[in-house]
C-alpha cells in the first residue's frame, strides 16, 4: 500500500500538470487574441502598398500581392502642390502635441494631489462631479464648448487646442485612484522632515506618478495627434490648422483611395511607436501597482 507522503507527492504531481496545461492552453489563446488584435494594423500596411488594381478587387485581398510605393509618390505630389508647406502643418501639430500633454499632465496631477491627500469642504462633491463627468461625451458640450472659446477670443489661435482639453476628467480620475495608492505616512514622513506642501508634491507626489503620466499621455496623443475637428470650428487661417486635419482633405476621391491609405498609417504609426515605449507603465497603472 502507499504511504500517506506518497499519495501527497503524487497528488501535487497530478495538480502541477494540470496547473501547467491551464498555462499553456492561457498562453495560446492570448496569443490568438494578440494575433487578431493585430489584423487591423497588418491591413492599414498593406492598404498603404496596394496598386490601385488591388484597391478595387471584389472580393476584397487582406494581403498586397504586388506592393508598390507609387501611393507615397503621389502623396508626396500632393503634399508639395499644397498653398501651405507640409512641414508647416507639421510643425502645428508637434507644438500643439507637446505644448498640450505637457500642461494637461501638469494640471491634472497637481488638482490630484490635493484630491487624494488632503481634505477640505467640498472634496467628495468635487470628485462626483469628476466621475459624472465621464459618462457625458464630448459633443454634449460642443455649444458651451464654442461659446466659452469666443468669449475668452482664443479661437483662432494655438490656444483652442490647449485650453479647452485640460479639463479631461479621465486624466484625472486615474491619476487620483493612482495617487490613492500611495500610502500617506511617506508624505507625513516629509512633513516631519520639514517639507513644504510644493516640496512635497514635487518630490514625492510627482515621481510616483509617472506610470500614471505615461499612461495619460498614451491614451490622449492619439487624440491631439489626429484633431482635425478643432481645425474645422476655431481655425480659420490655414497657416495654424493642424497635420490631421491636412491629411483628412487629400485622401477623399476614388483616385486617392492609396493616398488614404498612407495618410492613416503615417497618422497611426507615431501613437503605436509610444506604446510600445511606454507599455510596461501603462500595464502598472492599469493594475494600480503605484506601490509595491
Amino acid at each position: 500500500m502507499l504511504r500517506v507522503d506518497q499519495v501527497d507527492v503524487d497528488y501535487l504531481k497530478r495538480a502541477k500538470k494540470r496547473k501547467d496545461r491551464a498555462g499553456r492552453v492561457i498562453i495560446v489563446v492570448l496569443a490568438l487574441a494578440g494575433m487578431v488584435s493585430m489584423l487591423p494594423l497588418v491591413y492599414l500596411v498593406c492598404t498603404a502598398f496596394k496598386p490601385p488594381e488591388e484597391l478595387f478587387l471584389y472580393p476584397p485581398r487582406f494581403f498586397v500581392r504586388n506592393p508598390t510605393l507609387d501611393n507615397f509618390k503621389m502623396l508626396s505630389q500632393v503634399t508639395a502642390n499644397s498653398l501651405v508647406p507640409f512641414t508647416r502643418y507639421l510643425f502645428n501639430t508637434v507644438l500643439i502635441t507637446v505644448a498640450y500633454l505637457f500642461f494637461l499632465v501638469w494640471v491634472n496631477t497637481m488638482a490630484c494631489y490635493p484630491l487624494s491627500k488632503h481634505t477640505f469642504p467640498g472634496k467628495k462633491f468635487l470628485f462626483n462631479m469628476v466621475t459624472y463627468s465621464l459618462m457625458f461625451i464630448a459633443s454634449a458640450a460642443g455649444i458651451p464648448l464654442y461659446l466659452i472659446i469666443t468669449g475668452l477670443h482664443i479661437d483662432n489661435t494655438y490656444l483652442v487646442f490647449v485650453i479647452p482639453g485640460l479639463a479631461n476628467s479621465t486624466a484625472l480620475f486615474l491619476m487620483k485612484q493612482f495617487m490613492d495608492q500611495v500610502p500617506n505616512e511617506i508624505f507625513e514622513a516629509g512633513k516631519i522632515d520639514g517639507a513644504s506642501e510644493w516640496q512635497l508634491y514635487t518630490k514625492i507626489a510627482l515621481p510616483l506618478l509617472k506610470n500614471a503620466q505615461a499612461t495619460i499621455i498614451i491614451l490622449c496623443f492619439g487624440g491631439i495627434w489626429n484633431e482635425s475637428g478643432t481645425s474645422t470650428t476655431y481655425i480659420y487661417k490655414e497657416q495654424l490648422r493642424s497635420l490631421g486635419f491636412f491629411m483628412s482633405t487629400i485622401g477623399g476621391g476614388i483616385a486617392r483611395q492609396g493616398v488614404a491609405g498612407v495618410t492613416a498609417l503615417i497618422m497611426t504609426f507615431p501613437s503605436i511607436i509610444i506604446f510600445v515605449i511606454q507599455q510596461s507603465r501603462v500595464m502598472d497603472t492599469m493594475a494600480h501597482s503605484g506601490i509595491k
